[in-house]
């Protein structure tokens, strides 16, 4: 790997301190933040010759142009700081929430005499108090709507002296306790705003004592209409609190975390659990995880969020252990101030019970978001059309085919090539290309492989139905695409068009580049390339295609790379070539379960003496 001379000079003067270090790009967009002990060891690391980074990694190295950085004085420090500039520049290599936006939270004004309650979007040092993050607005005002029914909160912005002549309607219909006439002291109200915190909290049980002691008390001084008033605001507590799953005998407070992956989209579910019960839970998604392993992604959503959270809770319970567990702890515990935070990864019992239960709601509302935009035809139908007239095709794209290349340094070298049909993957298309004619990281004539093989085989299949009318064919490869997508820019756009001449297709197949760095669209003979609309559904169909191509192409070359690693160590064994390699494999599947087989076991595959079985015994310890 060759290093720029203005990036060896920055990497000759990294200091050996704690800090986080911001990687840009050529045109000084910020593409990765992150943080480390040592600065020097952690950001030279990235350009060691001999590292073994992921595809992510690779393709970060490849855009890095300059380094920044800057030192603290802890790794509490570095963590903290790595948040902030992830949230102010949410670059495209970290994982992060998806939403750009801030969540909505609940605020009670607990600053004025009178606090009222509204929604906000950030959270403020004025003396209010603050429940959330929400994903939902329409969730918090369905919550408001409950609570003003139980707790009858202001909503107006009259000044509140006890002596108006006469109150509003909302005091008539029961949703406003009326202090503006007097019909409720400050005292009261803000008992009431205290007792509405207390139930954002999951705290309804001191607060149903204290009622049922004031409706007796009322009752017995014979104001009845109170005693019916309190008794009202008890059964509606009550059946709010109906709804309320008990999930533990002790009740506790704990927040509960989950995440289902599918297709390179990772969706964290997490539980609210106060006093023994759920009392409520939320989703989010995040982006920027396709190759990042679960524990990454955990820790990652756990700094995230709680840096936003307005409560953390004494007990986090986690899927998977996260490598960053001390530090994010002694960072919780500073949030949180002297009340300890625990986080856990329950490996039995209730606890355990839960995380297994809010990893399948997860799971059920990540394939329901997919399930959401498969079924959105009008959007579907608004992303082709605006890659009709982007483009300039002579009609919208209803069959989109999308090629991908992956390979660690040269090696397991993989093509895919991903379909999509009116918008939609098409999976049953889906295929992948084992690069055959390539020796080295060359991406370009890989993808030239690929594109060769493809529309050969569109060939021959065309052939063998002028031959034999009505024959069955692989529709795979007999369909020419409406549109070809080629991940990457003008050289792998030149070795498209290449192919394309090769098989005179190219006025019948337009094709493009997807540039992955600013999402710009090449075309043929074009020096200007295209820049869809930032927001528009044509750009996200693009981003999901290329994803998709990049996902399937990955997860092939995984594949391929584990099984040459089991065939390398089986063959290092003397008297084992690819005939018995085979045979053993075709027999036992796996190079784990050829090592549990017993010698017996391993003699009745053909060519495996009792002598050789030993040694393959041996061999696999």
């Amino acid at each position: 790997m060759t290093t720029s001379e203005h990036l060896q000079g920055i990497l000759d003067t990294l200091p050996n301190k704690p800090g986080c270090y911001i990687m840009k790009n050529s045109t000084g967009d910020v593409i990765y933040v992150g943080k480390a002990i040592n600065l020097r060891n952690r950001v030279r690391s990235y350009f060691h010759e001999s590292a073994d980074h992921d595809q992510k990694t690779r393709q970060l190295v490849r855009q890095i142009a300059d380094i920044e950085w800057i030192v603290v004085g802890s790794e509490l420090e570095a963590l903290i700081l790595e948040m902030n500039l992830i949230k102010k520049h949410r670059p495209r290599f970290n994982i992060r929430l998806k939403d750009d936006k801030r969540y909505p939270y609940i605020k009670v004004h607990w600053a004025d005499a009178f606090p009222k309650v509204t929604v906000t979007r950030q959270m403020v040092d004025d003396g209010s108090r603050y429940f959330g993050p929400y994903t939902s607005v329409w969730a918090v005002h369905q919550t408001l709507d409950i609570l003003r029914r139980i707790f009858p909160y202001l909503t107006c912005d009259r000044q509140i002296t006890g002596t108006d002549p006469r109150p509003c309607l909302y005091y008539d219909i029961k949703l406003c306790s009326g202090p503006c006439i007097g019909a409720v002291d400050q005292a009261a109200y803000r008992r009431m705003m205290d007792d509405l915190c207390l139930f954002l909290q999951g705290q309804t049980d001191p607060i149903v004592t204290r009622l049922r002691e004031e409706m007796e008390q009322a009752a017995g001084e014979l104001r009845f209409e109170r005693a019916a008033a309190i008794r009202d605001q008890i059964n509606a507590i009550d059946r709010v609190v109906e709804k309320q799953k008990v999930v533990s005998s002790e009740k506790i407070d704990s927040d509960v975390i989950a995440m289902a992956r599918a297709d390179g989209e990772a969706c964290v579910q997490i539980f609210f659990i106060r006093a023994g019960k759920l009392i409520g839970r939320e989703y989010f998604i995040l982006e920027g995880t396709a190759e990042a392993a679960d524990g990454e992604i955990i820790a990652q959503f756990v700094k995230q969020f709680y840096s936003e959270a307005a409560t953390i809770p004494g007990e986090v319970l986690l899927p998977n252990e996260v490598e960053e567990v001390q530090i994010i702890s002694q960072w919780l515990n500073s949030r949180r101030g002297c009340n300890k935070v625990e986080l856990t990864v329950p490996r039995q019992g209730t606890a355990q019970e839960l995380v297994q239960m809010a990893t399948e709601n997860a799971t059920e509302t990540l394939r329901a978001l997919r399930t959401q935009w498969e079924a959105d035809t009008n959007r579907q139908t608004q992303a082709l059309a605006e890659l009709q007239q982007a483009l300039a095709l002579p009609e919208p794209p209803n069959r989109i085919e999308c090629y991908d290349i992956s390979n660690t340094q040269g090696t397991a070298s993989v093509g895919s090539m991903v379909v999509f049909e009116q918008g939609v993957p098409a999976k049953k298309h889906y295929r992948r290309f084992n690069i055959q004619s390539v020796s080295g990281p060359d991406d370009f004539a890989s993808m030239e492989e690929v594109l060769t093989r493809r529309f050969k085989r569109w060939q021959t299949l065309l052939e063998q139905t002028q031959q034999a009318p009505g024959s069955k064919v692989d529709e795979s490869f007999s369909r020419l695409p409406d549109l070809l997508i080629v991940d990457g820019g003008t050289g792998q756009l030149g070795r498209a068009v290449a192919v394309l001449e090769q098989f005179h297709l190219t006025s019948q197949v337009p094709v493009v580049g997807l540039a992955k760095q600013q999402e710009e669209l090449f075309l043929p003979g074009k020096r200007e390339s295209i820049l869809l609309p930032r927001h528009s559904q044509g750009l996200y169909l693009i981003q999901r295609i290329r994803d998709e191509a990049h996902r399937f192409a990955i997860t092939a070359h995984r594949s391929k790379r584990t099984k040459l690693g089991l065939a390398s160590r089986l063959e290092t064994i003397p008297g084992i070539g690819p005939a018995r390699r085979k045979a053993l494999l075709m027999k036992f599947g796996s190079i784990e379960a050829i090592r549990q087989a017993s010698v017996e076991e391993l003699t009745q595959v053909p060519g495996i003496t009792p002598e050789l079985a030993e040694s393959i015994k041996a061999g696999l310890e």
